[in-house]
């Protein structure tokens, strides 16, 4: 996994990665390039080229050698890659329109683990934007769509709080069968990052 932060022009990122995807505003192809220049640097193999887009926007490789996702927001990028696992990343700048947004991606069985955290708000907020921003990977782990972030991922317990900063949050896919997984995410200054793989 790496995380990009883009302080370059758009030749930088050009002269390494091929532009397929036809992106008309400067600064989301900027974000575009800086995402899947992090690939190579995951993999040296990487195959940039051979990139295709679903349906869902999910890219991904028809003969599937690596699993990858990529993320951005603002002036970051964040890219994972596995040769064996699904995998899902997401980062998300932490802003107060997190609020707004909150109540068409939670659970009111998810509140329950942010109300004691109610008191302390820059730290409440941080948490909210995670539970975001761990849905957001789960979808992108999934990769087909049609998911509802309430209904279809649910925190399922406490977030743990680990050594180096490290967040751990149980949660339950329940497209189907229901699938149990860790996502992990971490607060870096006002940034967001969380990822799954399994």
């Amino acid at each position: 996994m790496g995380i990009w932060r883009i302080d370059e022009q758009e030749d930088f990122f050009l002269e390494k990665v091929p532009l397929k995807k036809d992106v008309s505003h400067p600064y989301k192809r900027l974000q575009h390039l800086a995402g899947r220049y992090l690939l190579p640097g995951l993999y040296d193999d990487f195959p940039l080229s051979e990139i295709l887009v679903a349906d869902t926007r999910k890219p991904f490789l028809e003969k599937e050698q690596y699993h990858f996702s990529i993320s951005h927001s603002g002036c970051f990028a964040a890219a994972i890659v596995s040769n064996r696992y699904r995998v899902g990343v997401d980062i998300e700048l932490v802003t107060p329109r997190m609020h707004s947004i909150a109540p068409k991606f939670l659970h009111d069985d998810e509140k329950k683990y942010l109300v004691e955290w109610e008191p302390l708000p820059k730290v409440h907020l941080e948490l909210t934007t995670i539970l975001w921003s761990a849905k957001e990977a789960i979808y992108k782990w999934y990769g087909l769509g049609l998911i509802d972030f309430k209904q279809h991922m649910q925190l399922c317990g406490p977030i743990v709080f680990g050594m180096n900063d490290w967040i751990e949050l149980p949660f339950v896919f329940k497209k189907g069968a229901p699938v149990h997984m860790t996502v992990i995410a971490r607060i870096m200054d006002q940034l967001v990052l969380a990822w799954v793989v399994t």
